[in-house]
């Protein structure tokens, strides 16, 4: 299993914004594009406390990554919602990706 761990610092004031925009927009884009979300939430110890969202997906492996990113960027709601809610100015002011290899860890990562 690969996890892609997101991290989104908000442009300040934006934060409602871009919640609105992944409840509204981009979580059920995942679901449509059969993206395996582990979990979605905002940072509230550390740094960029209450103005950071971090999210992980699932996936089988980087080419099952690359498909449905691709997929899901190309999109033409994934499209048309991003643009909406940037007419404003940008939601994210910086944005950070990492991709986690549980392999080594086998059964101790398999779903429960």
């Amino acid at each position: 299993m690969l996890y892609e761990v997101r991290e989104y610092v908000v442009t300040p004031g934006r934060l409602e914004s871009l919640i609105t925009r992944f409840k509204e927009h981009a979580l059920p884009l995942f679901v449509k594009h059969q993206m395996d979300l582990v979990q979605i939430g905002v940072t509230s110890v550390g740094d960029h406390s209450f103005n950071e969202v971090v999210y992980t997906l699932r996936f089988t492996d980087v080419a099952d990554m690359e498909r449905k990113w691709r997929a899901f960027v190309h999109d033409p709601e994934w499209i048309a919602a991003f643009r909406a809610s940037e007419a404003d100015g940008p939601l994210v002011q910086s944005m950070r990706r990492r991709l986690v290899d549980a392999s080594s860890f086998g059964e101790w990562c398999t779903k429960r």
